[in-house]
């Protein structure tokens, strides 16, 4: 048996387009509660049938451990075995050998029992190899499918599941017939539903952002130091007084110059704040010291749950998508980001915290040339998604 969840509208709308289509985009707004209607989908399909192969694909490792967590909370054990296909350590059984994603898949299948695989759009070519039959396919951050390494096992389980559906919030399209994109239906299918933030924002399930655009005082020379950054970051935190802060760096050296090359972390710790980072290059540190990632995101979601911690995490591109974090208030872009990072982003400080949560912060400094070009692209960013409630569609033009 399933746990009894009282479903929002929306996603009563996208599970009954989801009964009655086998294929199709699901485009919902960051904190809108994609992850359940794949989880309710998945729980009805197992009450009318057995033996059913259900995927999930992640963008990221991390990411596809909380989606099975957030599963496992709801779904029934007792006959859904759990496999993960990816190279991250995790409690479950784990391979990408393709002889024993067979064997574990069969042997369910023929026991009449379900198996529900995690996997990353990296190591899904693993299960397309292991050639084993599967029901219903879940794409998670879809937009990922379009890169041309993951593209192919993409193609592939979109012909042969039975079942195959594209949740993002971020749809990237293509303007040319030499790079995929969501907008070819023959592999995508059409837009089941489509979500508008505003929709969300007026039924009280996501918070509206509110943009600030920071002008800074002139930088001498061309090049940006980092003390300066220092200074215009701690300068935002003061002024918008702010408790949980995201920054966003546009690369791994943006966050080491930063913490190594200035005195950002002694102005914070004056303050009473605490800061940690997580980037592929560094690992996860937490004031200083290294951590795992494990100490990393049990942290980052108690201090956030904290009402009196102060704090700010400094990302490149690991907090983006997907990861659920608790009490992020704001959101400052140190440099411009590509349209799906920048929307990405704001989805991590609009879900709801607590009751003098109005909105979400989106912060900007601007100097020199710096920066303008970044606030011009999240104020439109902001204006297609909140204001014209139409989803962040990005491009690829060659």
């Amino acid at each position: 048996m399933t746990s009894l969840i009282t479903l929002r509208p929306h996603q009563i709308r996208i599970l009954d387009r989801m009964r009655n289509y086998n294929k199709g985009q699901i485009i919902v707004p960051t904190g809108g509660g994609k992850t359940m209607c794949m989880i309710q989908d998945t729980a009805h399909s197992q009450q009318s049938k057995c033996g059913l192969t259900t995927v999930v694909v992640a963008p990221r490792i991390l990411l596809a451990e909380q989606l099975c967590s957030e599963f496992l909370e709801i779904i029934d054990t007792a006959y859904t075995h759990v496999m993960h296909v990816h190279s991250g350590e995790t409690s479950h059984f784990s391979t990408t050998n393709v002889e024993n994603i067979n064997l574990f898949v069969n042997t369910a299948r023929t026991a009449g029992e379900n198996v529900i695989i995690f996997t990353t759009y990296h190591s899904l070519h693993r299960i397309q190899e292991a050639d084993v039959e599967v029901n219903t396919i879940y794409f998670d951050e879809a937009h990922n499918s379009v890169q041309r390494n993951f593209f192919p096992a993409t193609k592939h389980f979109a012909a042969v599941a039975d079942r195959c559906y594209f949740f993002t919030a971020t749809p990237k399209h293509s303007l040319t017939v030499s790079k995929p994109g969501m907008n070819d239906g023959s592999v995508y299918g059409q837009v089941l539903v489509n979500v508008p933030a505003p929709e969300l924002v007026q039924q009280g399930y996501i918070l509206p952002p509110k943009v600030v655009v920071k002008q800074l005082p002139m930088i001498k020379g061309r090049k940006v130091m980092y003390a300066d950054d220092c200074d215009n970051l701690i300068e935002t935190i003061d002024d918008n007084n702010i408790d949980k802060t995201l920054i966003c760096a546009r690369t791994t050296k943006q966050i080491i110059n930063l913490i190594s090359q200035s005195d950002f972390c002694a102005e914070l710790y004056q303050r009473g704040y605490s800061w940690m980072t997580i980037t592929s290059k560094t690992g996860a540190i937490i004031d200083g010291k290294k951590v795992d990632r494990e100490k990393f995101f049990d942290t980052l979601n108690t201090w956030g749950r904290d009402p009196d911690k102060k704090f700010v995490v400094i990302h490149h591109s690991i907090l983006s998508e997907g990861i659920n974090v608790s009490g992020l208030e704001a959101v400052i872009f140190m440099r411009n980001m590509d349209y799906i990072g920048i929307s990405q982003s704001i989805g991590r400080v609009i879900r709801l915290g607590g009751s003098e949560k109005t909105f979400g912060l989106v912060c900007v400094p601007t100097y020199d040339s710096v920066g303008i070009s970044t606030a011009r692209k999240v104020q439109a960013v902001v204006d297609v998604v909140f204001n014209q409630g139409q989803p962040a569609i990005s491009e690829i033009r060659r």
